[in-house]
């Protein structure tokens, strides 16, 4: 007996909740420059012995031509610019309080149900998935179901800044095999406090906010701006070059476990050349698995880690410099915002597409891990 052919998937709606904080460039360079003049000051014999580095400058315009960052959203702007402390000042909540984290993926999620005309009735698993959780256990995915009020599990993933894409492809699966009819993925990115805004080659990347998507079978879809899944495609390759340690291993380690080793830190140059190479053979690979070609896709929803990265790759698979609205950015605005930037752009940018048009939505980051799904509008 032949077996059923698998449900056709959707996204169905997409949600994007923004902190009503900027930074600015010239904002975190001037509390920058201000710290690094008084370590320089602090630490002058050394720095002349040769014992130690001084600390170089940083500049908007240095920003700028690195990464292609203007701006960055903060959940918590206080204590950042502070350069008595030079990290955001995040009260800490008690036990029976909702956590920070799932406050604004309760943001996100509620905006996705929204637009996919969904209640908490109609959903049967939430999974978030993000570069970090404030805490191991309970599961955020859980504190986010019982606050939405969803009857079904839910569970946390961590795949750096492929996160958001890894999800949608569970979310894909778990619909197809009828396991749930109906999956909210959300990804709350909280990463100022995992910043290193004392280092000038990483302090401006990153940026908080939160995306949120809804994925259910077609013949429940009702939304106006459906996206038929065609397939999703995977691939990660352990790298160290992008890398944060903090764990709680440290403290049997009996190191400091908010250590600069244990924040944010990369080798830029590395990943750049060997990031770039793998996500233009991934994205060929994966839409020609669909009897597509570079000409079909209508929009490339990549990842927003940098803008030298995205007009490479874009350039690569079009012969060309991509325009805006074949590749859109968003980070110049919204930085570097882990998993979610691909979900930003696709949520900003995705309802002008007509039925029958084909796009991707691509991420790809520490680990190596790159994730990528093919999508068509309804």
């Amino acid at each position: 007996m032949a077996s059923a052919k698998p449900p056709t998937v959707v996204i169905s709606g997409s949600g994007l909740w923004t902190p009503d904080h900027i930074i600015t460039n010239d904002e975190l360079v001037a509390a920058y420059n201000e710290w690094a003049n008084r370590y320089n000051a602090r630490h002058a014999d050394a720095i002349a012995a040769g014992k130690m580095e001084e600390k170089p400058q940083s500049s908007s315009e240095f920003i700028e031509k690195a990464s292609g960052i203007k701006q960055r959203y903060a959940y918590i702007k206080e204590g950042i610019l502070d350069v008595d402390r030079m990290r955001p000042f995040i009260p800490e909540r008690p036990d029976d309080a909702l956590s920070d984290q799932a406050e604004i993926a309760v943001r996100a999620a509620r905006q996705a149900m929204a637009v996919a005309g969904k209640t908490a009735a109609g959903i049967d698993a939430v999974i978030v998935s993000c570069a970090y959780t404030q805490r191991s256990y309970p599961a955020i995915a859980i504190e986010v179901q019982e606050a939405l009020g969803i009857d079904g599990f839910g569970f946390d993933m961590l795949v750096a800044c492929s996160a958001a894409t890894f999800a949608l492809h569970r979310a894909y699966e778990m619909v197809a095999a009828g396991t749930a009819r109906c999956v909210l993925t959300i990804n709350p990115e909280l990463t100022s406090p995992q910043v290193n805004f004392c280092d000038r080659d990483s302090h401006f990347i990153f940026g908080d906010v939160a995306t949120a998507a809804v994925v259910e079978r077609a013949d429940t879809c009702t939304a106006p701006h459906g996206y038929d899944i065609l397939g999703t495609r995977a691939k990660t390759k352990f790298s160290s070059h992008v890398r944060s340690n903090f764990g709680y291993v440290s403290r049997a380690n009996d190191v400091d476990p908010f250590g600069t080793d244990k924040l944010f830190h990369q080798n830029g140059r590395r990943v750049f050349k060997e990031v770039c190479p793998m996500a233009i053979q991934h994205l060929t690979d994966h839409i020609s698995e669909h009897g597509l070609n570079v000409p079909d896709i209508k929009r490339w929803w990549l990842h927003q880690a940098n803008i030298n990265m995205n007009q490479h790759i874009g350039g690569k698979l079009l012969g060309r410099e991509a325009t805006f609205d074949e590749a859109p950015i968003v980070l110049d605005r919204y930085a570097n915002t882990a998993s979610a930037g691909s979900l930003i752009a696709f949520h900003l940018y995705h309802q002008d597409l007509k039925p029958g048009d084909h796009g991707v939505i691509c991420s790809f980051g520490a680990g190596y891990s790159i994730g990528s799904l093919v999508v068509r509008k309804r």
